[in-house]
């Protein structure tokens, strides 16, 4: 009987054969987690799978192996009866949960959090585990975010026990060696010739157990709790921008080291101002004989008003630059400007003696004859 044709390893992937490295890498982390077998507890297909698109990875991912399956295709790795696992071409195939580990930036046995966290449980090599770091959104208003400012947030987490010191022993409680991993704070499970292992569940990778819980936590170590802290934000942020407060998260299970929190800013929308990078930039509006004469006003920023002189003939959308009245750069001394763009009111109503005026005026300039620029119709002579 024949042998089964083995598939393409770049469909297996999903890829063309012009497939960048990253390409390939981004689609082996897309089918690793798709078939998993964590994912797919008990699903052969699934754990088949995974195998398949682990060994594709291993041998496209490897410069000397890809040139060779490109060009031999599978026959590339069958010399002496050996295919991709037995070293026929540069080396052998590793266990698909080490190309997994390489691939998630994890190694060993769990640790390190993402997805491998995920999938087993985390820990960090034999101690408690780390506590989950947790995210708080902060909105400020514009000005705060120029000055900087410091401000109390609150907010619920998992804080260490008080009745326990977050041991999650009864005090006075004796400690014994765990039973189900014997000390070693983890776990080997087997999956036909995959080796998994993780955080053990009985001691959380303490290694130990106590002779009595703690009454007020049940042995984990922590309970929810109401936090307050107080958070300087610097001058300069923007929405989006995160803080980090190290050690404020969640605390780990049995005395674990706890998370961190992270703090993501929001600006508040300014009635007056609009925010371009460290530029600011509003509308103002001037009176038509301003424009025409010239002169000066007062305009508002966030460091008080400034003067700000309006040339004879400004034409209504001309911008102005004010250096430096902008906001603060997040990293360093400098400021960003203040762009304001003028607009010129036209007069919603007049007394007759005013719309007399006018009128002279606008027979004195010539605009009865020619209410429209002359240079409006040079450019549009084309269209008529």
């Amino acid at each position: 009987m024949a042998a089964a044709k083995k598939e393409d390893y770049y469909e297996l992937l999903g890829v063309a054969r012009t497939a960048t490295e990253d390409d390939l890498k981004k689609a082996y982390r897309k089918k690793a987690v798709q078939f998993h077998p964590d994912k797919n507890p008990g699903n052969k297909e699934a754990e088949e799978m995974f195998k398949k698109v682990s060994e594709a990875y291993e041998v496209l991912k490897d410069t000397e192996k890809r040139a060779a399956y490109d060009r031999y295709g599978h026959a590339a790795f069958q010399q002496a009866g050996a295919g991709p696992r037995g070293g026929g071409h540069g080396g052998g195939f590793h266990d698909p949960f080490d190309i997994f580990r390489e691939v998630f930036g994890q190694q060993g046995g769990g640790g390190g959090g993402g997805i491998f966290e995920e999938f087993f449980g985390g820990g960090n090599g034999g101690g408690q585990g780390r506590g989950s770091d947790l995210r708080y959104d902060l909105e400020i208003a514009l000005e705060e975010a120029a000055r900087g400012v410091e401000k109390e947030i609150s907010f619920r987490r998992l804080g260490a026990c008080k009745h326990c010191g977050g041991t999650g022993a009864e005090p006075g409680s004796k400690r014994t060696s765990c039973p189900t991993c014997r000390g070693a704070g983890q776990v080997t499970t087997s999956r036909g010739f995959f080796h998994v292992r993780q955080v053990c569940p009985t001691c959380h990778g303490a290694g130990q157990r106590f002779e009595r819980v703690c009454a007020k936590c049940t042995g984990e170590g922590r309970v929810n709790e109401n936090a307050k802290i107080n958070v300087r934000v610097p001058p300069g942020v923007d929405t989006g921008s995160k803080l980090r407060s190290s050690g404020n998260g969640e605390m780990g299970v049995m005395g674990g080291e706890a998370g961190d929190l992270y703090i993501v800013v929001h600006v508040k929308e300014h009635e007056v101002f609009e925010r371009q990078g460290d530029d600011l930039f509003c509308e103002i509006p001037i009176k038509f004989t301003l424009a025409t004469l010239g002169g000066s006003i007062q305009v508002p920023t966030l460091q008080g008003k400034a003067t700000l002189k309006i040339p004879p003939a400004t034409q209504s959308g001309t911008t102005f630059r004010l250096k430096g009245r902008g906001m603060p750069h997040l990293r360093g001394s400098a400021h960003g400007d203040q762009l304001i763009r003028v607009h010129v009111e036209v007069p919603a109503t007049l007394t007759a003696e005013q719309r007399k005026k006018l009128e002279d005026f606008a027979l004195a300039c010539g605009d009865a004859d020619e209410p429209v620029a002359r240079s409006f119709f040079e450019k549009a002579k084309k269209f008529f």
